[in-house]
């Protein structure tokens, strides 16, 4: 199956979570507070705990944009890996290109960061990289390119990120619009709206 490319709002609404993180998709999630669909603000039946489960590894997966195949491939690299696995998993997921540029305000979603990267716009350590699961590792550094630098849409997204802040394991020169992935999040860093060890306990049944 490929990438979905419908409306992001009817996965926001099945899943019942904002999972673009954008003011614009929780105030149509406000509005409509059930499922998308005719039948969608009917009465549901109690989920089972397998279909709990499912739920939040889906969100997750829909959160960071992955597909089935990417999201247990990372999935399993986490399991070989020491440490807890759930706080290991959300770790390698914050370490894709995509995830950084749009945790650094380069993008206003992690979907128009991945467009961006496919489209050439950002340079890791000087290099153009324009693949979106690329591991970015502690001391990196993610650029803009020169030529993407007068973009209106970049442009208009670092303006509104530079009434926010940045991650405390990124830092960003908004000056020469770069920023540098200065350590590994821990899980008290990463806020998701995910129980991720229901995602370890449905691939562990």
């Amino acid at each position: 199956m490929g990438r979905y490319r419908g409306p992001i709002i009817k996965l926001c609404r099945r899943e019942g979570a904002n999972l673009v993180g954008t003011v614009k998709a929780q105030r149509y999630m406000d509005k409509r507070q059930y499922g998308p669909g005719q039948h969608g603000n009917k009465r549901r039946r109690k989920p089972t705990e397998y279909g709990i489960r499912l739920r939040e590894k889906q969100k997750l997966r829909l959160i960071y944009g992955l597909s089935e195949k990417q999201f247990r491939t990372l999935f399993d690299e986490a399991v070989r890996r020491p440490g807890p696995t759930g706080a290991v998993f959300l770790q390698l997921l914050e370490s894709r290109l995509d995830n950084v540029v749009y945790r650094l305000g380069i993008a206003t979603t992690r979907r128009q960061s991945r467009q961006f990267v496919g489209h050439k716009h950002i340079l890791v350590n000087g290099k153009r990289v324009d693949v979106p699961s690329y591991r970015v590792k502690p001391g990196d550094e993610i650029a803009l390119a020169e030529r993407s630098r007068n973009n209106a849409i970049i442009k208009a997204n670092l303006e509104a990120k530079a009434r926010g802040k940045v991650e405390p394991w990124l830092e960003f020169d908004a000056e020469a619009v770069k920023g540098t992935f200065s350590r590994i999040p821990s899980r008290e860093d990463i806020v998701v709206p995910v129980n991720e060890l229901m995602v370890i306990e449905y691939y562990s049944r």
